[in-house]
């Protein structure tokens, strides 16, 4: 008998809106690799208990989404130095006993930066929106790309100070250095890019920003995507930002590198990325 594909799945709750399932589809047919991917949905106190019976089936790894990131990071034996400074994790791998824990949030959106949307982080002052799990995914890859100030915004300050204080104790005093962090009205101009990390695009609201901070930024991104543009990206515009870009290059780049990992082949995101675009476009 032909041995089964290995088993993938992305796990949360909700989870039927997950696109995980199609890239990985186009991931496995781009590069020959024989997987099973699909969607598992959790009960909210029964996290543990579906990693359990999956990985008992055969499972091979997992991508994981909301509300459960914090329960993976407790879970995995072993982190990658990105997850251990996220604190959260998006990818599971199992290997009999052991499971590790990444987290590829932040790799996926410095890829998309770079590679896609051109624009080099070695140097940038980067203004990022949020002090959730999406905002802490994503700080030490930005700082690990050379930026030259990240800067911690959210609507409650407190929080921001928090996060950046527990950031820094982390990573060590010279990305320490590089991080400040206050509310949305402090943050001033000297921008070249902000970065939407807050949920905010959920239910078609944008952060708000004073007028001073969209001096200089050549681009915005909002992690939140769709088939039109957000409300933080139409924000951006109105304020004379020259670019703006959705969460949907970061969400194939991390998938990407979800793939790295359990398949040791990276596959190309960009056919991957212009083929979802044209599916939510259709969609619409």
């Amino acid at each position: 008998m032909p041995s089964r594909p290995a088993r993938y799945a992305v796990i949360g709750n909700p989870i039927a809106h997950s696109r995980s399932p199609e890239i990985h589809a186009l991931f496995a047919a781009q590069t020959g690799e024989a997987i099973e991917y699909g969607r598992l949905l959790a009960p909210p106190d029964g996290f543990v208990a579906a990693v359990d019976a999956f990985r008992a089936d055969g499972g091979a790894g997992l991508n994981v989404t909301l509300p459960f990131k914090p329960e993976a990071f407790a879970l995995a034996r072993r982190h990658t130095p990105r997850a251990l400074a996220a604190g959260a994790v998006n990818t599971l791998a199992f290997d009999g006993d052991d499971v590790l824990g990444d987290n590829t949030d932040g790799p996926g959106l410095v890829a998309d930066i770079e590679r896609r949307i051109g624009m080099a982080l070695g140097g940038a002052r980067v203004l990022l929106l949020g002090a959730g799990g999406a905002a802490r995914g994503v700080v030490l890859p930005l700082l690990e790309a050379g930026v030259e100030r990240l800067a911690l915004a959210n609507r409650t300050g407190s929080r921001a100070l928090a996060l950046r204080d527990e950031l820094a104790a982390r990573l060590g005093p010279a990305h320490a250095a590089r991080l400040s962090a206050g509310d949305l009205g402090s943050a001033g101009a000297g921008f070249d890019l902000v970065i939407n990390a807050t949920a905010a695009g959920l239910s078609d609201a944008a952060p708000a920003l004073p007028s001073e901070a969209w001096r200089g930024p050549r681009l915005a991104i909002d992690m939140v995507y769709g088939a039109r543009p957000t409300a933080f990206m139409r924000a951006a515009l109105e304020a004379g930002c020259p670019r703006v870009e959705d969460g949907l290059g970061m969400l194939v780049g991390q998938a990407a590198e979800s793939f790295a990992l359990w398949r040791g082949r990276r596959p190309d995101a960009a056919p991957v990325l212009a083929e979802l675009r044209a599916r939510l476009a259709a969609a619409a």
